[in-house]
């Protein structure tokens, strides 16, 4: 049965302790060089969730989870979802009042650290602690106890309407909110078809994205190699190595990927499909990633509390359609998609307006942000703050949020339109525009060539000659040997901003 016949009539985590149960001493997850079997996997839930369970965590209750990328976090997870408790993977911005004020909104029954983040928990935090690898006062090792706990199957508490999964943002600037789902909405985000044979590389944090990678392949029956984080030589290595078919990365690091010398000597034929998602994308470069890396690039586009969107497959790049490497694809089926104009009518063929979806994957709202919630949720729809445009197709392009739309000159500039024209010139590597609407201005972090020097005056001549001398003259220019990225990966706004003031 596929995982989304299953889902229709259950629970995502009763179709995945099933799925692991039919598969026995397969292989369902390495890490640190060490294979897990599912029935190791499984064996590992059922200790965790009488652990929990004896600590008093069941329906109504949430778990939040500062943790790497390692199979007992998975298995925390997955434990508390079969006592029908809500959970969370915390994102873990830098600043220490960020992550004291997302522990704060997710009001947490349990906070479980690991050896690995327990310096990320602020100072005085009231919440009820648990460890694992790591000893604390006043906290329970939760992995002591769920050794001493029997591995025996426990039936699942979940229900569908009960809260089950709660996506952390980024929060580069400030609180990071968290999209939360039931059972159901969460099931509908991971149903999506997933091949047996899958194996995908997970190596960005599970707070985002990357949890929902995990157990679609897992309901699919694939297999998942889970690295700390990512590096471009790593990924390389890695998928050459574990013989790797799907991988996710966010734009930066398809990027960096695509340009890294080891690229032409490792081993990629295992690949069947490279999603990118997540930041601005010039055409310029995706090109380059389909020149360098074949046929396997991939589009989608989507966000935590969106889901997923739109789908630009492999097959939809096609260097005699230009347009294509601009496209975010088509629409998924299931998901209604409308645009809204500035003045509030919707946009027709062509026309720009802003993203509202209706989707039975979309989250339902953010936990305890009762304000930014009722903005964003409205009559079942979702409002981003993305700007769009669709053809006479129905693809959908992907223009930029709406809040840096800059008009100059009664034209309407967006940030990746001058990445576009400053990717072009051949000393520039990759650029990150950062749009300042209050200033009426931009920031470009140029990463030039190595060995080529970044020149100021051509980037200048360049954009003027695109989009116009007033333009041209808004743009500060901050060269930069790497852009700096969030702990997800995307261009990180608030840093770019504050180097450009520094400088």
């Amino acid at each position: 049965m596929s995982a989304a016949a299953a889902l229709g009539t259950t629970t995502y985590i009763e179709a995945l302790v099933e799925r692991l149960a039919g598969r026995g001493a397969a292989p369902v997850l390495r890490a640190g060089g060490r294979d897990i079997p599912a029935a190791a996997l499984r064996s590992a839930i059922h200790r965790h969730a009488r652990a929990l369970d004896a600590l008093g965590i069941g329906r109504g209750s949430l778990v939040a989870l500062l943790a790497p990328n390692c199979p007992d976090a998975l298995a925390i997870r997955y434990a508390a979802s079969l006592l029908g408790a809500g959970s969370v993977f915390l994102s873990a911005p830098p600043a220490q009042e960020s992550r004291a004020g997302l522990i704060a909104q997710m009001a947490p029954s349990l906070l479980v650290v690991f050896r690995d983040t327990a310096a990320l928990i602020p100072p005085g935090t009231p919440v009820r602690l648990a460890t694992v690898g790591i000893a604390i006062d006043g906290a329970v090792r939760l992995d002591h106890l769920a050794a001493t706990e029997s591995d025996a199957p426990l039936a699942c508490a979940a229900r569908p309407e009960d809260l089950g999964i709660i996506v952390s943002s980024g929060g580069t600037t400030g609180v990071p909110h968290g999209s939360w789902r039931s059972f159901a909405g969460y099931g509908a985000l991971v149903a999506a078809p997933s091949p047996p044979g899958r194996r995908q590389l997970v190596n960005g944090p599970l707070a985002y994205l990357s949890q929902t990678l995990v157990d679609a392949t897992l309901l699919g029956g694939g297999s998942v190699v889970l690295r700390d984080g990512f590096d471009a030589a790593d990924t390389l290595a890695t998928i050459e190595r574990e013989r790797i078919t799907h991988l996710f990365l966010v734009e930066p690091q398809l990027f960096e990927l695509m340009d890294h010398p080891d690229l032409s000597r490792r081993d990629l034929s295992s690949l069947r499909q490279l999603v990118h998602v997540g930041a601005s994308a010039p055409p310029v470069l995706r090109r380059r990633a389909w020149e360098r890396l074949g046929p396997v690039i991939a589009h989608t586009y989507g966000a935590s509390d969106m889901g997923l969107v739109s789908l630009l497959p492999p097959t939809g790049l096609d260097p005699a359609r230009p347009e294509s490497f601009s496209s975010a694809g088509h629409v998924l089926p299931g998901v209604t998609l409308r645009l809204r104009c500035a003045g509030g009518g919707l946009a027709g063929v062509d026309e720009p307006g802003i993203v509202e979806i209706r989707s039975p994957a979309m989250a339902t709202g953010y936990r305890n942000r009762p304000e930014e919630e009722a903005e964003a949720f409205r009559d079942g729809w979702f409002r981003s703050t993305d700007l769009a445009r669709r053809d006479a197709a129905g693809a959908l392009q992907v223009l930029g949020r709406a809040g840096d739309a800059i008009a100059v000159d009664g034209v309407t500039v967006l940030p990746t339109m001058i990445e576009e024209t400053l990717c072009r010139l051949p000393g520039i590597r990759y650029a990150s525009v950062v749009a300042n609407p209050g200033m009426r201005c931009w920031v470009a972090a140029v990463v030039a060539w190595p060995g080529r020097c970044f020149d100021p005056a051509a980037c200048e001549r360049a954009v003027a000659d695109s989009h116009g001398d007033a333009l041209a003259r808004a743009v500060t220019w901050l060269p930069v040997s790497r852009v700096p990225l969030t702990e997800q990966g995307k261009p990180d706004r608030a840093a770019i901003l504050r180097l450009a003031a520094a400088a």
